[in-house]
């Protein structure tokens, strides 16, 4: 039995079984990861950042998110959780001394490793390429690898010397069950910063109110120490307040001559005091002394 032409079909060519699950490799997965920005799949770039759930981003990608939102992007999942720059951490990491860029082998005759980081632990110096695990500090965003932190077990940081607590410690690209865990510990993060600010609002009402009380309750056992005391500064002051009410400008006029005749007509004062008023006899001119024209400069005197 054949076909058009004479060729024989075989058997895989006829029966067609269950489709072959595609596998992804593992290499290019972890390359992904490591090596490209989770928001823009472009290559990693100093300055480099990392968000609560321990994601590897480009600090520009991630600004450009937050000032635009409503722009369509691939991969807007990954930064769905990230409502401002607060809730993102610039890394501290160490450059791999082997890493000798990806324009090195441009001809192709030179063996290239695809598993070399550009970056290392600065403790062990593992390479940073995904085979191990690694942390950050949400201090001071150092990077470290976890078998660094288990083996120089310390509550310092072993780059900056930057003191941590294990709340501090999220790991980098973790598993799903490890990414859940740091989801709730975020949640619980934002729930306590909410009822700080709420505690410190109540705070900053409840101090508010006594001081405008108290002022309130001051302003009038002045007015009435001032009438029981019955000094003769306080009476112009009055009658001005009184006058000003239905004279306007006239009647301030009349309260500013009131004082200035009171300050000189004082027996209690002494002559040093009333010198230092306008109206005292050793401020005014003679005809002599005074000129026809007024200048406003130092110099006419």
């Amino acid at each position: 039995m054949g076909c058009d032409g004479g060729t024989i079909p075989k058997r895989h060519e006829l029966v067609k079984g269950p489709k072959k699950v595609e596998k992804v490799d593992r290499n290019a997965e972890l390359a992904a990861k490591w090596k490209y920005c989770a928001l823009s799949q472009e290559k990693l770039r100093r300055p480099i950042i990392a968000c609560d759930l321990g994601r590897l981003f480009n600090k520009d990608s991630v600004i450009e998110y937050l000032l635009d939102k409503t722009a369509e992007r691939p991969n807007a999942e990954a930064v769905s959780h990230i409502r401002g720059i607060k809730d993102i951490k610039e890394l501290n990491l160490t450059d791999n001394p082997e890493w000798k860029g990806e324009r090195s082998n441009t001809k192709g005759d030179i063996y290239e490793d695809m598993n070399c980081g550009m970056f290392i632990c600065p403790v062990v110096g593992l390479e940073m390429n995904g085979k191990h695990r690694f942390c950050y500090l949400q201090n001071c965003g150092c990077v470290f690898s976890d078998r660094a932190l288990k083996e120089v077990k310390t509550e310092i940081c072993h780059k900056c010397g930057e003191g941590f607590k294990a709340e501090d410690i999220v790991v980098l690209n973790g598993t799903k069950e490890e990414v859940g865990k740091l989801s709730v510990r975020m949640e619980e993060k934002r729930a306590k910063a909410k009822t700080k600010k709420s505690k410190k609002s109540k705070a900053a009402e409840t101090v508010s109110t006594p001081s405008e009380s108290k002022e309130d309750a001051q302003a009038p056992q002045v007015d009435l120490t001032a009438q029981q005391n019955g000094d003769e500064s306080s009476q112009p002051a009055v009658a001005g307040s009184s006058d000003s009410s239905k004279g306007g400008k006239s009647s301030t006029a009349s309260t500013s001559s009131i004082a200035k005749r009171n300050f000189q007509e004082m027996t209690e004062k002494s002559e040093v005091f009333k010198s230092l008023f306008t109206t005292h006899s050793s401020a005014k001119r003679s005809k002599d002394q005074t000129s026809n024209w007024v200048t406003h400069t130092p110099y006419h005197f």
